[in-house]
């Protein structure tokens, strides 16, 4: 969300029904290894999740397209869906979401909070520490507005 990745014209706040963000996917390559997983975001089935929105341009839609399946299907953890986001005016909009295949073996589900734990202070893969990863998103949320009491409990704990 807040290293796309790619050009955009803006970036509005939104809200997806139907999916919430969740530690729900193992990490086999940034944050962990097949050995030694760690645990990276993902949405999953159910709730709500509050996020961004990036409007491309439309010249640039399908180099935007292409980049995020080579980023977003290194293991094909992620199903490419279309689903509707509600901007803060109100207006829906269609977008392109990477939501997590319950289906694929990184698939975690819901784990205990124990587990969590010890999952995230183990993984160490190619982009760092799985901790990094975690402080970083809770960072980069709560600059943006959006809380996650979770990711801050978790943080509280892993300190």
């Amino acid at each position: 969300m807040w290293r796309p990745g790619f050009e955009f014209e803006e970036r509005y706040p939104a809200l997806v029904y139907g999916y919430h963000r969740s530690l729900c996917i193992f990490s086999h390559v940034h944050r962990g290894t097949p050995e030694r997983p760690g645990l990276v975001l993902g949405l999953d089935r159910g709730g709500a999740c509050r996020g961004f929105a990036f409007r491309v341009a439309p010249s640039n839609r399908q180099a935007t397209l292409d980049y995020l399946r080579e980023r977003e299907q290194v293991t094909s953890v992620y199903i490419e869906t279309w689903l509707s986001a509600r901007l803060q005016s109100s207006r829906s909009v269609t977008a392109v979401a990477y939501v997590v295949d319950p289906a694929h073996s990184q698939y975690a589900g819901r784990l205990p909070y124990y587990e969590l734990v010890r999952l995230v202070r183990q993984g160490q893969g190619i982009s760092g520490a799985n901790i990094d990863y975690i402080r970083s998103t809770y960072e980069h949320l709560y600059a943006a507005g959006v809380r996650d009491p979770d990711l801050a409990a978790l943080i509280a704990e892993l300190s």
